[in-house]
C-alpha cells in the first residue's frame, strides 16, 4: 500500500470509526454485503467472480452463490490466519442433512486478505468430516490433510494467491 495510514497514533474509538467506514465502502463496492466480519463476504464475492457464480440473498438458507449454467449450488466458507489463531477450522454448517448445496468451496487467508489454499469439496465428503456440534447447532469442518487429499476434492487456487477463473465444476 502506497500511503500506508500508521494506525499506532489512532485512539480506538477512531481505529474502530476507521473500521466501520471502511466497511462501508467495501458494501458501496459490493464487496461486503453484511456489518459482520468481512471475512465471510470477501470469501463469497471473490469465489462468485473468479468462478462466475451468481450471489444468492443473504436471507438464503443453505447455500451462498449458485451457478445459473447447471444449476450446482455453493456454500462458501473463508478463514483468516494469523500468528494468534492458525485454526483451519471454517464456520458452523448449518442444516448439512438437507443437502441445500453441492459444493463446499473453502478459503484459507492470510493475515492481509491473501489466498493461501482454496478448496471445492463435495458435500458427501462434508458429511464424511465435519463434526456436529450441539453448542452452535451444526456442523464444524476443520480443513485437515484427511479431507484435502481426498479424490473427489479440487484445490483451486492458481498458487500465486488467487483462484482459478476458469473453473467451473
Amino acid at each position: 500500500m502506497k500511503n500506508k495510514i500508521d494506525t499506532t497514533k489512532l485512539s480506538p474509538n477512531e481505529l474502530l470509526s476507521l473500521f466501520a467506514n471502511i466497511l462501508e465502502e467495501l458494501k458501496s463496492r459490493g464487496i461486503a454485503r453484511s456489518n459482520n466480519n468481512p471475512v465471510a463476504d470477501y470469501s463469497e464475492w471473490i469465489v462468485s467472480k473468479a468462478l462466475g457464480l451468481v450471489l444468492q440473498p443473504n436471507s438464503k438458507e443453505g447455500f451462498d452463490a449458485k451457478d445459473t449454467s447447471n444449476g450446482l449450488r455453493y456454500q462458501i466458507k473463508g478463514r483468516r490466519l494469523h500468528s494468534s489463531n492458525s485454526s483451519r477450522q471454517l464456520g458452523v454448517i448449518r442444516n448439512l442433512s438437507q443437502r441445500k448445496f453441492d459444493f463446499l468451496i473453502a478459503l484459507l487467508f492470510d493475515k492481509n486478505f491473501s489466498i493461501l489454499e482454496a478448496y471445492k469439496i463435495p458435500h458427501k465428503l462434508i458429511s464424511k468430516h465435519a463434526r456436529y456440534s450441539k453448542h452452535v447447532n451444526g456442523h464444524i469442518l476443520t480443513l485437515k490433510r484427511e479431507i484435502l487429499t481426498a479424490k473427489s476434492v479440487e484445490r483451486i487456487d492458481n498458487g500465486k494467491g488467487g483462484i482459478r477463473a476458469s473453473l467451473k465444476t
